[in-house]
């Protein structure tokens, strides 16, 4: 049986030209623009920056030193890695043609079946779930059994989750501490080729690297793994209320000529959290309507400008979290298609005092039950319901007050009535006030 704590595995070093899947002239244009950039490498630093052993740059050189746009500036009797590269005048008129069709320089991208074979793959990996795994990833959080005993097969299913309820109960921190449940690293490219257009998806703000100590480069390259994949933790990609359409195509920068993949991309094999679903300037069935066929069928279909579409993994565990009647949202039809849907309740006294403690212990202050019981007492005073967010909101309330008073830090009585009574909306007729 696979369980997340499978040793990474990501895609092994190409050996050859061949292996990794891409044309010659795409390799040549690449070394070029980087030579350009660059001014000289090393055949060592070049193929360091291309994430490829010198060896699969070499025919590019070759290539480049016999129509006189590359020579060789020095280096050691060594060989081919550790000559010294710069492009002639010649040269540079070439690298100046290249960047006029687009600016990539980094890391070879990976061709489009290579990356879909390996997320599907990565896909097919068996989650164990169990009760002790999930309360140990919702340790932080305080939440009933029910709830998570309705997480539980939701996240097994990796498939889409629907949580709703008031406001303030938690539905975007249950949403992203799924990631804490789906463990395990994946590779995730630098880019991706299609047809020799360029797709950039790894992104350091929204993919977390994890460094490899194992990544070893010499003259000859000996780590095992495809450098053109950056290491990371499993992606969570939280888009709010300015999600758009345009956020799930493809994105084109005619100032480089390099795409940027869509959120759907960027989050594959991890979470994609739609936070306040309802209130994206584009209409939730619109919203919906784009994704119908990539939630069942687990693909989803993007276009280039020049209008070819072609195929993508849709592996993406998708969140939808609201403080939205449901039903006012979407119809029946949508709903069944968002396979599990969780409800975020209010908490009760005892759970609403075990955040208040929770909470007092992360500020590190301490704890006493009858100031957390003394807000219980307030809040029912004022007729409001209990929210799971109130004892952060007050404790920090309280906190604020305290230090503008120059008071000790701490909590008092007297400091929670004044943070209840700056918190809270008096709800009376504002002209007799």
């Amino acid at each position: 049986m696979i369980t997340t704590e499978t040793a990474f595995a990501p895609p092994p070093a190409p050996q050859s030209l061949e292996e990794t899947g891409l044309s010659p002239d795409l390799v040549l244009q690449i070394v070029t623009k980087t030579l350009h950039l660059a001014g000289e490498l090393s055949g060592t630093e070049l193929s360091e920056r291309l994430g490829v052993s010198f060896q699969i740059v070499e025919p590019a050189l070759t290539l480049l030193k016999r129509e006189h746009h590359c020579e060789i500036s020095g280096g050691s009797v060594l060989g081919g890695p550790s000559f010294r590269y710069r492009l002639t005048d010649t040269g540079r008129v070439r690298a100046a043609l290249f960047l006029e069709h687009d600016h990539y320089i980094g890391a070879l991208p990976v061709p489009l079946d290579q990356y879909s074979a390996y997320i599907k793959q990565f896909a097919a990996e068996e989650l164990h779930l169990n009760k002790e795994r999930l309360r140990h990833a919702f340790t932080h959080l305080v939440l009933s059994p029910r709830v998570l005993d309705q997480l539980g097969p939701a996240i097994a299913a990796r498939h889409s989750l629907f949580v709703y309820g008031p406001p303030g109960n938690g539905k975007t921190v249950i949403s992203q501490a799924i990631r804490e449940v789906l463990q395990g690293d994946m590779a995730v490219p630098h880019a991706l080729s299609i047809d020799g257009h360029i797709i950039r998806v790894f992104d350091p703000v929204n993919h977390e690297r994890i460094d490899d100590v194992d990544d070893n480069l010499g003259l000859t390259r000996t780590n095992r793994y495809d450098a053109r994949w950056e290491r990371c933790r499993r992606p969570l990609i939280t888009a709010g209320g300015e999600l758009t359409l345009d956020g799930l195509e493809l994105g084109f920068s005619t100032s480089t000529g390099l795409y940027r993949a869509p959120l759907q991309v960027l989050a594959n094999g991890g979470v994609l959290v739609i936070d306040d679903f309802g209130r994206q300037q584009v209409p939730p069935r619109v919203l919906l309507s784009r994704w119908i066929v990539p939630l069942e069928s687990r693909v989803d279909f993007l276009t280039l400008r020049t209008g070819q579409k072609f195929e993508v993994p849709f592996q993406t565990f998708v969140v939808f979290a609201t403080n939205l009647k449901p039903s006012e949202l979407v119809d029946e039809a949508f709903l069944r298609r968002i396979q599990y849907k969780v409800l975020a309740e209010s908490p009760t006294v005892d759970e609403f005092i075990q955040i208040f403690e929770n909470y007092c212990r992360q500020k590190h202050l301490v704890f006493d039950r009858a100031f957390a019981e003394y807000v219980v007492h307030d809040v029912h005073e004022r007729g409001v319901r209990l929210r799971a967010c109130h004892p952060r909101d007050l404790i920090e309330h309280a906190l604020s007050i305290g230090s503008y008073l120059d008071l000790p830090r701490g909590l008092t009585i007297d400091l929670l009535a004044e943070a209840c009574a700056t918190y809270f909306v008096e709800d009376r007729d504002l002209a007799t006030a």
